[in-house]
């Protein structure tokens, strides 16, 4: 693990209170959150966030995640990076996630009226990290001791102050947490429609238009072939790096075969990024930091 390095906080303007700054850099949060890796992870937790029948209902009504799949989990992935390597800036991401669910607002799969930013709805969407990052982590990474647990649920609980999510709509230790989840997944998550559609194998999926005119012609010519081998791969993913018990309040089935391809397949990716050098092994905006945080320290 590599050494923490506590920067000055900023002064804030006169009259406006501290901006939350992001986890410490060489915590057990930087460390996984800017690997590759945690591509492989975060697919869990978006399934997680939409079974719950507020939020499931929200991105019914208001995500694009149909229409433009790769620029919603591009923007997505890139809000996630600045709230643990932001620096300055990640409070600020912060404040933009808020004003752009700020409209939205309806009713749910059970009938009850929701605003995204509902302290029950918007805390769940955070909450769902914590779990992943635990489960996958020990296929990808490695498992994690108790103190690094604990230290990884008080670098999240900072990513929440982030959001702007006070702390008594959060549960401040891993104790209150456990008891939070468990009441979560009994009550309020069900295998909603948004869910179900995130792990499926046969829906539609645009092709993206990246790269080149020769690239985006290879892509057209082969899309049906990559389009079903995404949509199994995202599936698998999704749900095999998902807590066991949120799989089951979600409905979600998980054989012995699956979970012995898991395995192999976890191994073979435990192996490999380690081998790979840095720009290939850190996604963008963690890359940077790192480099700055070196850099400060010589």
């Amino acid at each position: 693990m590599e050494k923490p390095h506590h920067a000055p906080p900023a002064t804030p303007p006169a009259g406006r209170r501290p901006d939350p700054g992001p986890p410490a850099p060489g915590g057990v949060l930087w460390t996984i959150a800017g690997d590759v890796r945690a591509l492989l992870m975060l697919p869990a937790a978006f399934t997680m966030q939409v079974a719950h029948p507020a939020i499931g209902a929200g991105v019914d009504a208001y995500s694009v995640f149909r229409t433009d799949p790769w620029g919603r989990g591009e923007r997505s992935l890139r809000s996630v990076q600045l709230w643990v390597y932001g620096g300055a800036g990640a409070a600020e991401e912060g404040r933009r996630v808020r004003r752009l669910h700020k409209e939205i607002q309806g009713t749910d799969t059970r009938g009850r009226r929701y605003h995204s930013l509902d302290p029950a709805c918007y805390s769940w969407v955070h909450a769902t990290g914590f779990p992943v990052y635990l489960h996958a982590g020990r296929y990808l990474l490695r498992p994690f001791t108790p103190a690094q647990e604990r230290q990884l649920y008080r670098e999240w609980l900072q990513v929440g102050r982030i959001l702007g999510i006070h702390d008594r709509d959060m549960p401040q230790s891993i104790e209150e947490y456990w008891v939070y989840y468990r009441r979560m997944l009994a009550e309020e998550i069900e295998p909603t429609a948004v869910a179900r559609e995130l792990v499926a194998t046969d829906v539609a999926l645009p092709r993206p238009e990246v790269g080149s005119a020769p690239v985006r012609l290879l892509l057209r010519l082969t899309w049906p072939l990559l389009r079903a081998a995404f949509l199994r791969l995202r599936a698998f993913v999704s749900v095999g790096y998902m807590p066991p018990d949120a799989r089951e309040a979600i409905g979600l089935s998980w054989t012995p075969a699956q979970e012995r391809r898991l395995r192999r397949f976890s191994t073979a990716v435990r192996i490999l990024v380690p081998l790979l050098p840095e720009r290939l092994r850190y996604l963008p905006i963690a890359r940077a930091a790192r480099a700055r945080w070196r850099a400060g320290a010589r």
